[in-house]
């Protein structure tokens, strides 16, 4: 497995609040993560769009990839992602495009089409609901068309963002996206770390179905799991729990911040809330280096993906550091 330490290993942060901390330690937090991953040599580092969630404060996307762009100087910082039918397609170009004019080569616009919150909240985004998500297709064409200069003169010409060049990518969690960034021939990034069913049709249908483009010649398919690496696998399902009582919420319809580690998940979940909570977490590696390495083999074996990115969320801001480093310790022992 030697060709697997070629594969680029990234990292996703929804920037988690903890239980007696706030956003701004969030952003503290998020910060040490962002220079242990230049340091450590990650790949890319993206922040992820998400709304009414108490526990989640990277809302605001491009306006922390900003900060942390801001306070390194060579990691590839990105958005995983922007839920496009929450935005004027005009204003994300304007965004990334002031982004890639600050930080020239280290910024990625990956573009979801889920709405990341609620019916209400989806509302209080967009004003109004008509064919927001239907006009997806149509939005994506037109910032892509705008980032690489199509058209001479334009009638809408985003200022900066016209002809900036951002890479952008498709996300998705089920077939909709994959087929999509198949036809437009775009990278593509699957959902797995909290939807794994679809993953190996999706990437069958993006690999098969791929149209070469003048943004990509061949598929490039990035596979998002969750990583709890620390120094024994009693310690990392400890810390995982933290990352299992919040799903546990999601599946109430509660939001909260994200909880301390427990002992016995079992005082907490019902039989039904486990079945669906570690469906849902399936492809999570959690547990020692030499657990996850093995985990990991079989995953590149299995999906053959261009990239991985890793999800972490972890109570303790140390741990969190300890299991990111863990994590880079296997990946360059592959």
């Amino acid at each position: 497995m030697s060709e697997s330490h070629t594969t680029p290993f990234s990292v996703l942060d929804l920037a988690p609040v903890p239980q007696g901390l706030n956003v701004s330690d969030a952003f503290q937090r998020s910060l040490n993560l962002a220079h242990l991953a230049e340091k450590r040599q990650y790949h890319r580092y993206w922040l992820a769009e998400h709304h009414n969630m108490v526990g989640i404060a990277s809302a605001a996307t491009a306006v922390l990839i900003g900060y942390l762009a801001a306070n390194t100087t060579s990691l590839r910082l990105g958005s995983g992602g922007v839920m496009l039918p929450n935005h004027a397609p005009l204003v994300i170009a304007e965004q990334f495009g002031t982004l890639e004019t600050l930080y020239p080569g280290r910024i990625d616009l990956g573009i979801g089409r889920a709405p990341g919150s609620d019916q209400r909240t989806m509302q209080a985004l967009r004003r109004h609901m008509s064919g927001d998500i239907d006009n997806f297709p149509r939005d994506v064409n037109e910032l892509v068309s705008w980032f690489d200069a199509r058209e001479a003169n334009p009638a809408v010409r985003p200022v900066p963002g016209y002809g900036a060049k951002v890479p952008v990518w498709l996300l998705g969690s089920s077939l909709y996206s994959a087929q999509l960034a198949a036809q437009l021939g775009l990278p593509f990034a699957f959902a797995s770390h909290f939807a794994p069913d679809m993953l190996f049709q999706a990437l069958q249908l993006y690999r098969t179905q791929f149209v070469p483009s003048e943004r990509l010649a061949k598929p490039y398919a990035m596979v998002c799991i969750n990583i709890v690496v620390a120094d024994s696998n009693r310690e990392a399902e400890f810390l995982f729990t933290s990352m299992q009582q919040a799903f546990v919420r999601l599946r109430r319809g509660e939001t909260g911040l994200l909880p301390p580690p427990v002992e016995n998940m079992d005082t907490i979940w019902s039989g039904g809330e486990k079945y669906g909570v570690d469906k849902a977490l399936s492809l999570s590696l959690v547990g020692d280096k030499a657990k996850v390495r093995h985990g990991l083999i079989s995953l590149l074996r299995e999906t053959q993906a261009d990239e991985i990115m890793v999800n972490g969320q972890i109570f303790d801001n140390d741990a969190r550091l300890h299991s990111y480093h863990l994590a880079m310790d296997v990946h360059e022992s592959l």
